[in-house]
Order: C-alpha cells, then structure tokens, then sequence
C-alpha cells in the first residue's frame, strides 16, 4: 500500500494541529475529505513510517517526514504546472517563502474561482487543499512549504528545508 497525495495534507494537517486533540471525523471536516479516507491515510503514514502509535495516540515521525517532503516528494507526486488561472497564492508568493523571495515577480497559484491572485497553476497536493489551507494558515504554509520543496527551484528548496525544519522542531 502505497502512499497518495491526500495523505500528505493528512500528515501535514496532525503537524499543524500539534497537541490538539483530534477525531477522524474532525480531521475529515477540516480537510474536506471522508472519515473513511482520513482513517486509510493515517494507518498508509504509519505503515510508510511516517507517523507511530503511542499511547493511543498517532504522532507524526518527524524526522521521517522531513526526509520524505525534502527528499522523495517531488518523485512522487510529481508537480502539474499549468495556465495563467485565477487562485489561491503559493510557492515564493504566499507566507511563509515570500518574506524570503521578495523580488519575484511571478505569482504560482493553486487553481481556484475564489482566489484572489492570477498566475501560473500548480496542481495542489489534492485537490480539498486549497479550501483547507483557506480555513487554517498554519496548514497553509506547511502546504506552501511542501510546494516549495516539491516544485521549487534549488534556492526555494533550500530555503523551504530550513523552514521546514524549524516548524517540525516546534512539533517534535
């Protein structure tokens, strides 16, 4: 069993939440997806090794996925560029990689009719993360980051595994 993409925003949203108390079914409303789904995505991360059972509670192996996003992502979900399109701001324009690429210019945006910024589409992860992302900003820039690290050119990654790195110390 392999992992899909909707377990990374799955993986990325227990990392946002930190020591909250969560369901399934709480996970499902906050990320648009099913109970069902949440479930087979949690028990894919702890089979990949990338969250653990402890005392009945499921934690994200940090260092796991740090290599994961850094170093096997942009093999595996591969980033779909596409048109100039209307939507949600990512990459170097959205927090937190625009503070660090200030300069630019292009906007790279998830397709979205509710989006507020026009330029280059990228795919998101899965297809609920951009309305996810809209309702928790720190899933938004844990979302921002893996694109970076996905899609980014090597100075983007660069800088996305550094602050990558520094969110995952807060949750580890």
């Amino acid at each position: 069993m392999g992992l899909k993409s909707q377990d990374v925003l799955v993986i990325l949203k227990l990392v946002a939440l930190g020591d909250e108390p969560w369901t399934y079914a709480s996970l499902a409303v906050d990320l648009e997806m099913s109970a069902s789904q949440v479930h087979s995505a949690i028990q894919r991360a702890i089979q990949s090794n990338l969250a653990y059972e402890a005392d009945d509670q499921v934690r994200v192996h940090v260092r796991n996925l740090e290599e994961f996003l850094v170093h096997g992502m942009r093999y595996i979900f591969v980033p779909q560029r596409g048109a100039t399109s209307r939507g949600m701001a990512t990459l170097t324009s959205a927090p937190p990689m625009a503070a660090l690429f200030v300069d630019n210019d292009e906007h790279i945006v998830w397709p979205d009719p509710s989006g507020d910024v026009r330029g280059e589409s990228l795919a998101p992860i899965y297809k609920t993360a951009p309305k996810a992302a809209r309702a928790d900003p720190e899933l938004y820039e844990l979302l921002v980051i893996a694109d970076a690290l996905r899609a980014g050119r090597a100075r983007e990654k660069q800088a996305a595994t550094k602050e990558l790195r520094k969110r995952l110390r807060k949750y580890g």
